[in-house]
């Protein structure tokens, strides 16, 4: 009898303590997405990536035109110079490969220095929300991974997020 009285107590406590405990959710990417910063990175991003298109354009297209005159050449060519446009043919090529390599990594970098101080700022605004509305947590439910939050319990805050993000200050009312 006394160990049912001890759970039961220990379930009522937990129900308590559950019952006051506030959270918030909201979409994460949603936030980012509509970001002015964001927006302006992407274009950012856009503008680098056209950048080293046009140059991996400007080398595929001096690769073919030499191996076109290689191709026409080859057999009028005598074997040291047909050795030589290979391997010039060769080192073009790989060269190439290289810079696109490079080029990726340049822009996987670009981005990620890019999206620091944005992911910050999200960060920061989401933090003060959940402080000044006495949040215990913030759940981000992108990805389906919360396909269920009772509204009883959990209060969707993206609207006060934003809020802070545009300078206004943070509506606390529930």
């Amino acid at each position: 009898m006394r160990k049912c009285f001890f759970i039961f107590l220990f379930a009522f406590i937990s129900l308590q303590m559950s019952a006051q405990v506030k959270f918030g959710y909201l979409s994460y990417d949603s936030l980012l997405y509509s970001m002015p910063e964001y927006i302006k990175a992407q274009q950012d991003l856009a503008a680098l990536k056209k950048t080293y298109d046009a140059e991996m354009k400007r080398s595929e297209d001096n690769f073919n035109q030499q191996f076109m005159e290689f191709i026409d050449g080859q057999n009028s060519f005598p074997e040291n110079i047909l050795l030589k446009r290979q391997k010039e043919l060769q080192q073009l090529m790989e060269e190439s490969l290289k810079f696109k390599e490079e080029a990726q990594r340049l822009l996987s970098k670009a981005e990620e220095e890019l999206m620091v101080p944005i992911r910050n700022k999200l960060n920061d605004a989401i933090s003060k929300v959940g402080l000044e509305c006495g949040y215990a947590f913030v759940i981000n439910t992108d990805s389906n991974a919360y396909p269920f939050i009772s509204s009883d319990m959990g209060v969707g805050i993206a609207d006060k997020v934003k809020a802070v993000l545009e300078g206004k200050p943070t509506p606390i009312t529930e």
